[in-house]
Parts: C-alpha cells; structure tokens; sequence
C-alpha cells in the first residue's frame, strides 16, 4: 500500500480545494507536431468563430431576407425606410435574444463541465464531442432558407452552435498545458490564437472566391451559387455547410495527436449539483488568498464579454446601418482578422515593456472610444471601414495581453488550475453584451444604438481592470 507522499502513489484530487492540471515537465518541451495538431484546432474554429457568429451567418439572419415581403415591398429602393429598419432590427433582436438564452446556459454549466473533466481522463472526448456537435449544428444551417418563418430556426442554431463551441472550448483551453511547460506557454498559446487569426483569413477568402464574390450579373463566386431571396442564398449556405467541413478536417489532429490526460483518483466523488458547491469552494480560496487573480478574472470575463460583441455584431451593425452587401461584410472580415492579427503582434512586442496592464488599459480605453465614435459617423460605409477597423485593432492586444497578464500573476506550479478557471469564466457572463445590445436596439428600434450595450461592457470591464495590480507576489 502506498505511504503518503510516496511518489507511485496514484495521484488524487481532491473536490474541496484548488488542484494544478497535469503538464510537462518544465524543462521537457512539447513535440513539434503535438503543439500544431493543438493549435489547427483554433485554425479550424475561425470555420464558426468568423464564418457564423460573426461575418456571414448571423449577418445573414439579421438582413432584410428575413422582413416580411410586404414591408420590403413597401419599402422599394429606400434603404432608410423606418418600417424596414425597425424590421431589420427586430431580425437582430431575435439573435440577440437568442445568444442571450445560450450566454446564460453556458454561465450556468460551463464552469462545472470544465471542472468535472479535471482529473477523468475524458478531457479529449468531451472535446471531440462538443466539436462535432457544433459542427452538426453548422450543417444544420444549410437547410435556414431566407424567409421569415425561418428566422427562430436560424437563430436556435445560432444559439446551439455558442452553446457546445464554448463548451468545447473549455476543454480545449484546458489541453494548453499537455502541448506547453511554464516557460512556454504564453507562447504557445499565441501561437493557436495567431493560427485562428490566419485561419480566418484563409477560409474568408476561399469562401468570397468560390461561394459569394459578385463574379458577372449572377454573383455567387467562381462557382455561379444561386444568391438572394430568389436563389434561396445558397450561397451563403453553401459556404456555411462548407465552413462546417473545414472545421471538422482541423478538429481531427488534436484527437489524435494529443495525449489524454491521466485519470486522477477522486477522494471525494459529487454529483453535478454538488459540482457547484465545488465551483463555490474555488471561488472562496482565490478570494481569501489571490484576491488580485479573483478580481483579474472578473474584469476579463466582462471585457472579454464585450470582445466577443465586437465581433458578433459588428457585422450586424454594418449590414443594418451600413448597408453592407455579403461581400461587402466578407471584406471587411478578412481586413478584420488582418487588422486584429497586426494589432497582436505589435501589443505582443510591447508588452515586455510597458507591462501587459499597460497593454490591457490602453486598448480597452481605445475600443470604447472607437465605439462611441460609430453612433456619430452616419450611413457612410467609410466612416464605419475606419471605425470598425480602429475596434480590431485593440482586440487582438487586449487577448494576448490578458494570457500574459495571467501568466505572469500565477504562482509557479498553478497554471493550469488558473488558465482552466480563465477559461471558464470567459462566458460565464456571457449574457451580457446580448442582453445590452438587445435592450437598446429594441428600445430605439434602431440597431445602429446596440454599439452602446458593447460600449458599456467594455468601459465595465475597464473599471474594473484599473485597481487590479500586476505584482506576482499580490498572489503570494
């Protein structure tokens, strides 16, 4: 029988305390190959990521196809019609509502699902099955025709999709530290998220080419898809249907390539609900004894929250108040991802120096400015090509600050504890922005005045990031 303490000793978890995740050891580098068949999972996700929350699905379901004919009959070539721009932002409501519903499911159960995987060498399997469920759901999208009686359809998937990609992605952000030692992994973690990025580039500009690019009278790209009402949009479908393969082709490396990680014996073994007492207990501990990371936490979950509405309706606004065509949107997506993939780079190169709050502070301060700024520019589709392109530029720096920020305040020894609860809290208030966003979009009728709801999340986010302290030893 094994002694306490004695290294062959199974090792245990123990359900009432904080336990660091199982990684390489410090000076044993990951394989090259592990640490790309990791990282192809976030070059696959731009599929869902760039494709349906932010660029082409959910700009689809918030465009005029889905405005009863009638009202679109009414209202011609006048593109500024008040009928139909209050229809148009009661399509965006549905989505906002929508995404509201699955912000609170994921607050709800994601935290517990992340800690549950901990320690039952299953880490990988709930990985594959919440991918491929999102992948079905992206499938499923293929059959929202662009009438008004498929609009709730469109956006329930919208919402199941945000639902098991998060889930996913707690499992995922969890696997960083299989492929990374202490020493590596900001580094490698940039390097998924720059992988994403790139990705997104990538499938944007496959899918303009070959599925929505204006090519002769028809458009529908090099390959002639039926587009608009008339054509039933497949060529928005298709390229969803098409986005939904690519993700499934770069999910596959990490399910293979990735070693499972060990089964960890329980001394004391919950059920779901007691999950959440657990949950509790953790919370307890960061806040009697790390109480800078407990409130670094919070502040990253709300702006993070306010990223994520950067991206998921910003696109919105554009189609709605901008006029944006699909293609148009299209462009301004790979010009986004280039954009924010810059940004990255340069705040990454900074934050050696200035120090990743620093880094934090500064780009938040410059999104809820160039926020603002949209509410005041009026219709023309320049003004929001430089506002909208100002937004990305600070989002790329405000995420690959935040890892470092978080790195850098984590005692040696408890980073994938930390990192896991990172990763969890990321959409526990993700009801936020939607909630926001819909709110002033249904009291104005105007989707132009959702940028507030994202402005204000953001600005929160700020305030509470400004009394955080970026000393290692507050955590001490």
């Amino acid at each position: 029988m094994s002694e306490p303490g004695d290294p062959t000793a199974p090792p245990t978890a123990s359900t009432g305390a904080l336990r660091v995740s199982p990684h390489l050891d410090g000076n044993t580098p990951a394989p090259r190959r592990r640490v790309v068949s990791w990282a192809l999972w976030d070059w696959g996700s731009a599929a869902f990521n760039a494709v349906v929350t932010t660029f082409v699905f959910s700009t689809y379901l918030a465009s005029g196809l889905f405005v009863d004919p009638a009202i679109v009959a009414a209202a011609g070539d006048d593109a500024n019609n008040p009928a139909l721009v209050a229809a148009r932002a009661d399509s965006a409501s549905v989505v906002s509502i929508a995404l509201t519903i699955a912000g609170i499911l994921i607050a709800l159960i994601a935290p517990v699902l992340g800690q549950r995987s901990d320690g039952s060498g299953r880490r990988k399997l709930w990985l594959g099955v919440n991918t491929g469920l999102v992948v079905l759901a992206m499938a499923a999208m293929f059959f929202v025709e662009p009438r008004q009686e498929f609009l709730v359809l469109g956006a329930t998937l919208l919402a199941v999709g945000n639902i098991f990609f998060e889930f996913a992605s707690v499992n995922y952000n969890a696997m960083l530290v299989q492929v990374s030692t202490p020493r590596t992994i900001g580094r490698i973690s940039g390097f998924g998220w720059g992988l994403g990025y790139v990705g997104g580039i990538v499938l944007l500009i496959i899918l303009l080419v070959f599925f929505i690019l204006d090519v002769g009278a028809g458009g529908g790209g090099i390959l002639g898809m039926p587009t608009g009402a008339a054509g039933g949009s497949l060529d928005i479908r298709v390229a969803v249907l098409a986005s939904a393969v690519w993700f499934a082709v770069f999910a596959i490396p990490v399910l293979v390539s990735v070693p499972e990680i060990p089964r960890y014996r329980r001394d004391n073994r919950v059920g779901f609900l007691g999950s959440y007492r657990v949950l509790i207990q953790t919370i307890r501990d960061l806040y009697r004894h790390r109480p800078q990371a407990l409130l670094f936490l919070a502040a990253s979950a709300i702006f993070r929250d306010g990223l994520a509405g950067v991206f998921t309706f910003g696109a919105i606004i554009a189609a709605n108040v901008f006029h944006f065509s699909a293609t148009e949107v299209l462009y301004f997506a790979v010009a986004a991802n280039l954009v924010a993939g810059i940004g990255t780079f340069v705040g990454g190169s900074l934050d050696d120096r200035v120090g990743a709050k620093t880094i934090i502070i500064v780009s938040l301060a410059g999104l809820v400015a160039a926020a603002v700024v949209v509410l005041f520019i009026g219709t023309a589709q320049s003004g929001f090509w430089i506002a909208g392109l100002a937004l990305c530029l600070f989002v790329g720096p405000i995420q690959s600050a935040s890892r470092s920020f978080l790195a850098r305040i984590t005692p040696e020894g408890r980073e994938g504890e930390i990192f896991g609860l990172y990763a969890t809290t990321g959409r526990a208030v993700s009801f936020l922005t939607p909630a926001l966003f819909t709110l002033f979009v249904t009291v104005t009728h105007d989707t132009r005045y959702g940028i507030l709801g994202i402005a204000i999340v953001l600005a929160g986010g700020l305030a509470l990031m400004i009394p955080v302290k970026d000393r290692q030893d507050t955590l001490v």
